[in-house]
């Protein structure tokens, strides 16, 4: 008879969500989706607000990557007074990107995602958390959480706190870094370096561990998209849109930003409240494509800077024969190489003395009525889009978040290794952890970021069609 399994809540993810998987009369799997089942409404209960206001609203989207929508909301903000930033803010906000970018990479790879790679996708799940993986591994956890430290420490002395810091505005940002400050930064740069190494290590030690069950996680083709600089090579700040389909072919490039509409459309579906953008000129099903990490290290040419591109150079061998890296578990390993890069980025513009001009905002007042500001959130391409009237008052706000964006490929990944590990009327906690691991490589962040320390519950029972209890797998 069929059946559902029910996963709720997804753990080791920021937010809440649940997945569900449908087995046929035979036990195999008939369909798997990830439901979002959190509802947040910031695109509705912003109208009305004034746009200066938005960088500090639309921060509170995220307690993990709040700097994301700080900057896109900002750049919106830029475009609605239409003005051109100065080049010492550009920096600066290029420089608290970059920590943003160590900081949600270092918690995504070593504490979320770490206890998979580290200590085995059949682990106890008693131990098989970030406590379990400090007790087993305590200097690998302590080098991870001192990177992230150092991500946080780039973004608070800039913005004065690390989470929601009222620091870019429209036409520039409030304060630059001291000497003292850049001083401190430059200091520390040496261990994070070591720690990155360190860390891809470890990755390449887990693509041999899990060599045989990896074609499972999502591996399967699609489009990606992300942002290129001028030159095509690596960019998160600013640049141009750039669409590749799974063969390495370039379907857009050079797109401004503010006309992605032209590019992207957004369905939706009654069971989750995340929508599901596509690439509109091929609609919904050829249309799905990829964002984040993996999509930005395969639609551009090159990183620009020497050890990321050592790095990108062995990456690109997954892909094989010249085509892009098609497996969502190289997500991972994408992290680290992007964490790489924005640790040089960040030695880069600490030396630049553009940081001593002062210059650091434009003051203008409500030139365009429309704004629209993009930007790379470590999980992929963020869209900020405000209508405004002439007194600065939004009329409409539409957000196009990174996760979103993933979606259509979530689904199909969770589909993907259910259909390989699932058979039958038994569960246990192994396979249920490989499926919720499907989720954690794309890093999804779905909400504010409501964590809870320690174990998170999760039931899930197998039912016939007629409601008989098969089997049951319980934890926290």
């Amino acid at each position: 008879m069929a059946k559902t399994i029910t996963i709720e809540p997804v753990t080791r993810i920021e937010g809440h969500a649940k997945i569900s998987i449908q087995l046929d009369d035979a036990g195999k799997v008939a369909d798997a989706r990830f439901h979002v089942t959190e509802f947040r409404g910031f695109e509705k209960f912003c109208v009305g607000r004034s746009f200066w206001e938005m960088p500090g609203i639309t921060a509170r989207v995220c307690g993990i990557c709040p700097v994301s929508h700080l900057l896109a909301s900002s750049k919106a903000g830029d475009a609605i007074l239409g003005v051109r930033t100065p080049a010492p803010a550009v920096a600066l906000r290029r420089l608290m990107n970059h920590g943003q970018l160590v900081q949600s990479h270092a918690l995504s790879f070593f504490l979320l995602s770490g206890p998979d790679l580290v200590l085995g996708m059949d682990a106890d799940p008693a131990k098989r958390n970030m406590a379990g993986l400090i007790a087993e591994h305590p200097e690998l956890a302590r080098a991870g959480i001192r990177l992230r430290a150092f991500g946080q420490q780039v973004i608070r002395m800039l913005g004065d706190r690390s989470i929601h810091p009222s620091w870019a505005v429209p036409g520039g940002v409030r304060k630059s870094l001291s000497a003292e400050q850049k001083s401190e930064l430059l200091k520390q740069l040496p261990e994070m370096y070591t720690t990155v190494d360190m860390a891809l290590d470890l990755m390449k030690d887990a693509l041999d561990k899990f060599a045989d069950e990896i074609d499972a996680y999502g591996d399967f083709p699609s489009l990606y998209l992300g942002l290129v600089n001028e030159e095509g090579g690596l960019e998160h700040y600013d640049g141009k849109l750039r669409v590749i389909d799974s063969e390495g072919k370039i379907l857009e490039d050079g797109a401004a930003p503010e006309d992605y509409q032209e590019l992207i459309a957004e369905a939706e579906q009654p069971w989750s409240y995340l929508k599901f953008p596509y690439y509109k000129p091929l609609g919904p099903e050829k249309g799905m494509y990829r964002v984040g990490p993996l999509a930005r290290l395969n639609v551009c040419d090159f990183a620009g800077t020497p050890k990321a591109d050592r790095e990108l150079r062995q990456f690109r061998h997954y892909g094989g024969q010249g085509k892009p890296v098609s497996g969502s578990f190289y997500y991972h390993y994408a992290r680290l190489i992007e964490i790489l890069f924005s640790l040089e980025k960040i030695e880069e513009i600490l030396a630049d003395e553009i940081l001593i001009d002062h210059h650091i905002r434009s003051q203008a007042g409500v030139n365009q009525n429309v704004g629209i500001g993009v930007s790379e959130a470590p999980r992929g391409t963020l869209f900020h889009h405000y209508k405004v009237d002439d007194n600065g008052i939004l009329e409409d706000v539409n957000l196009i978040i990174a996760t979103g964006q993933n979606n259509s490929a979530m689904n199909r990944t969770v589909k993907q290794i259910a259909e390989r590990f699932i058979s039958g009327n038994k569960l246990d906690q192994g396979l249920l952890n490989r499926v919720e691991h499907g989720i954690r490589a794309f890093d999804p962040c779905l909400s504010c970021s409501t964590h809870e320390a320690g174990r998170m519950p999760m039931q899930v029972q197998l039912f016939s069609a007629a409601g008989e209890l098969i089997d049951e797998v319980q934890r926290g």
